[in-house]
């Protein structure tokens, strides 16, 4: 589930393939009432991640910038930095 806190984007459960379809329209649906600014999407409530998550992350990044938003990502699971290592997309992971 993704919700609105304060300034913050929070993910909260699991990031699974079964998920990963839900999570992507829920996020892209917070993003299109964002342009033009800098919008944080906070990791540190998501319980267990797979591959799926890298794509559902990344998909938000191409949404955020279609308008004009910079997404960063907070609190990314250590699981999720380490598919992340071995995918080789690390780097492009914007984390906060």
């Amino acid at each position: 589930m993704i919700d609105k806190a304060e300034n913050r984007y929070r993910v909260t459960g699991r990031m699974l393939i079964a998920d990963a379809r839900t999570l992507l329209e829920a996020g892209r649906g917070l993003l299109l009432a964002e342009s033009g600014k800098e919008v944080l999407l906070d990791l540190a409530s998501v319980e267990e991640a797979d591959s799926s998550a890298l794509g559902v992350l990344f998909g938000l990044m191409r949404t955020a910038n279609a308008r004009g938003v910079q997404l960063r990502l907070a609190n990314p699971p250590a699981g999720l930095i380490s598919l992340a290592g071995l995918y080789g997309v690390s780097e492009s992971l914007p984390c906060a």
